[in-house]
């Protein structure tokens, strides 16, 4: 995180569904557990959470079925009210924001792709595309002239005038992108927008995800329930239980140290060596004596194998991707993530 003013702010945030669950909530003392928050006739989708979001950062949201993921995503547009808390949008909390104020906040600054696809079926891609930016009340003109910019941008160019029923999923998928895209939003909420795809579309769309980030460099929250997925794609991954963020952290520190028993049990068949990098192994040079080439700080351990396997180096230079030196590695460090610790 920067020291910069996050983008999105959650201090304590609570959601209860049940009778009166504002009295409730001020009703409560200690930390009750879920299952006691449910003897006493409630749901808590989300229970005092709190996490900063910065700018240009992609968090991942994870967990189960019913851990909360999607209704905590939903509180920080306020498309479902808190319970409890705070959530401050660029420092605005939005809590407090009239209907017109919050319209405006999520038609010039939010984008939101959803699971189910949601398109017009009567209208056509450059017309689907082009619908929040008619709903803004935009110039014919402008907005179809923005519509085919992000078509463009999401590889659809040529399929401007194909209906809904004439696409595959993945090119579906692409256009709700496009459409999220159109009002140019600085913040972007995706739910487990390609879960529905099969696996060879939903690589593509991960990678042509990740090419759209590298371009726009959107602040972006992005559930999932795929851990692979999450990997591929987060700065950071918050794990999710019983409304509940166990952990937020970075994916090499999910997996290197898990902060609770059930982010380990959520993480155990990861192979640690394709999500660690050697940058995130790296200490203080502290008078090794470094010798030969340097590995990146961004290659991961399992893209290093057969170097840790066959090097005589004890330790191993580090360099960042403008090549200055960042540290240095330990060889057998790195083959206890690789193999395993010895035992």
């Amino acid at each position: 995180m920067t020291a910069a003013t996050p983008v999105i702010s959650c201090k304590n945030v609570w959601k209860l569904f049940g009778a009166n669950p504002e009295q409730y909530l001020k009703s409560l003392t200690g930390n009750p557990s879920f299952d006691e928050i449910r003897q006493a006739g409630y749901i808590a989708a989300v229970r005092d959470v709190s996490l900063d979001i910065a700018k240009g950062e992609m968090l991942v949201i994870m967990g189960l079925s019913g851990s909360g993921k999607s209704t905590f995503v939903r509180c920080l547009s306020r498309l479902i009210g808190i319970t409890g808390g705070e959530v401050r949008v660029e420092g605005q909390n939005i809590g407090g924001m009239s209907e017109k104020e919050l319209i405006h906040l999520r038609r010039n600054k939010m984008g939101m792709v959803f699971q189910s696809f949601g398109l017009l079926p009567h209208r056509t891609v450059l017309d689907n595309v082009a619908f929040p930016l008619e709903m803004r009340g935009q110039d014919r003109h402008e907005r179809r002239a923005r519509a085919l910019e992000v078509i463009e941008l999401v590889g659809l160019s040529g399929r401007e005038d194909y209906f809904p029923r004439e696409l595959s999923g993945g090119q579906q998928q692409r256009v709700g992108i496009a459409r999220s895209l159109a009002i140019e939003p600085d913040i972007w909420f995706l739910d487990e927008p390609f879960s529905a795809l099969d696996p060879l579309i939903r690589r593509e769309m991960q990678d042509e995800f990740l090419r759209l980030q590298e371009m726009l460099g959107k602040t972006i929250v992005f559930i999932t329930h795929d851990f692979d997925e999450a990997l591929r794609l987060a700065d950071r991954i918050a794990i999710m239980k019983d409304g509940v963020v166990e952990q937020c952290d970075t994916p090499d520190q999910i997996v290197l140290n898990p902060a609770t028993d059930y982010v380990a049990k959520f993480t155990k068949e990861i192979e640690k060596s394709r999500v660690v990098h050697a940058g995130v192994l790296a200490r203080e040079v502290n008078g090794h004596r470094l010798t030969g080439s340097a590995v990146g700080e961004k290659q991961t351990i399992a893209e290093l194998a057969r170097l840790l396997v066959t090097d005589s180096r004890d330790y191993l230079p580090v360099a960042s991707s403008s090549g200055s030196l960042i540290g240095a590695l330990n060889r057998q460090e790195a083959l206890d993530v690789l193999l395993g610790e010895a035992s």
